[in-house]
């Protein structure tokens, strides 16, 4: 753990809500947080402001002292403690797992041979992975501080093992909005539900499919200080691409620009843009590649007039439409047309035998 004397300032984003439910889990033990506080530079003052908020960095060595001085990783959260290293064990349980969709479901198995308190479950439908929680017991005062770390801890693990940030399409949560509801945008992204009936979220199913990129190796250092995981957001998302692609296919009425994409993909313009060039890629490059994809289906396959299949991939003219797709392909729109159809022409039909297959024996 770094010394308090060089923690960033950084942005003070994180609720003291947060700070005094690990205060709280001290009075449950008859301890005293004092050096705990002392230790992230949070003082008694501070610690009473009602809409406070402290670092990530704060929070981070406030949180590696609490654990570690009331050896439980929980913090209070529980029926019984989960002593120091606890999750360390269930990010190595779901180390060696083919893909994501496997991690994660270790982990949701795991983590009830930690307590029975809450459940973890994944859950596929349509498309769509949700993780949720179930709660088994009443977790009291410090309800809303597990239930969020619970999925945080999940969410940042995750993202770190495929080396790529999963983006929420939505995270819900099972209790009115918190006076502190404007920190939960940086906590979780995505489209956010309080008064939900279990908390959670859902994020692409495509995720599950990525292999972990992680080993043995690099976990040890990332438990050195695994708690950045959780209050920072992991930068890189390597579906980005692909999320882009298919909104500017199936959605391009509505994602007509950066302003109009980044909304639908709940981030800003700024941020689309930086991971997307994070990624070695361009909103141009992906808009033309959806287009050069759709304007080679349309003349191949229909006999709309070349005007009208450049209104269709979003060009305003028939000229400027022709001058791109001879830069994509070497062809003007007609052309290609014309060398489709005659490929088409000299396909041998199903069935028959072309020249170079040989007859088979009797």
């Amino acid at each position: 753990m770094p010394s308090p004397a060089f923690l960033s300032p950084g942005r003070a984003a994180t609720p003291m809500a947060f700070v005094r439910e690990i205060v709280q889990a001290y009075a449950h033990r008859g301890m005293d947080p004092a050096e705990a506080l002392r230790q992230a530079q949070i003082t008694p003052q501070a610690l009473q402001q009602p809409d406070g908020r402290v670092t990530a960095a704060q929070f981070e060595a406030l949180n590696a002292h609490a654990m570690q001085e009331l050896d439980d990783e929980a913090l209070g959260w529980f029926s019984r403690r989960l002593p120091w290293g606890s999750y360390g064990m269930l990010c190595r349980a779901s180390l060696g797992s083919p893909d994501l969709g496997v991690a994660i479901k270790r982990w949701c198995r795991h983590h009830r041979l930690l307590t029975d308190d809450i459940t973890l479950d994944l859950q596929v439908r349509a498309g769509v992975a949700t993780v949720s929680i179930l709660e088994h017991r009443p977790l009291g005062d410090f309800r809303e501080f597990c239930l969020v770390s619970s999925l945080r801890f999940l969410h940042g693990y995750a993202s770190w093992a495929i080396d790529s940030r999963i983006s929420l399409r939505s995270a819900r949560f099972p209790f009115a909005p918190p006076p502190h509801r404007d920190a939960y945008p940086l906590m979780f992204g995505g489209e956010l539900r309080f008064g939900a009936a279990h908390a959670g979220y859902s994020f692409d199913e495509r995720y599950l499919a990525l292999p972990l990129q992680r080993d043995e190796r690099a976990l040890r250092t990332m438990l050195k200080r695994a708690l950045p995981l959780t209050v920072l957001q992991y930068r890189r998302d390597r579906l980005l691409g692909q999320r882009v692609r298919e909104l500017l296919r199936t959605r391009a009425a509505e994602a007509g620009n950066a302003d109009a994409l980044a909304a639908l993909l709940h981030m800003s313009s700024r941020t689309l843009h930086r991971q997307l060039h994070e990624e070695g890629l361009t909103l141009q490059a992906l808009k033309d590649a959806v287009r050069h994809e759709q304007a080679v289906d349309q003349l191949r396959r229909s006999a709309r007039p070349v005007k009208q299949v450049a209104l269709a991939v979003g060009f305003r003219n028939e000229k400027s439409f022709a001058r791109a797709f001879k830069g994509w392909t070497g062809f003007t729109p007609g052309e290609f047309r014309a060398r489709a159809g005659m490929a088409e022409a000299t396909e041998p039909e199903e069935g028959t035998e072309t020249p170079e297959t040989p007859t088979a024996l009797p």
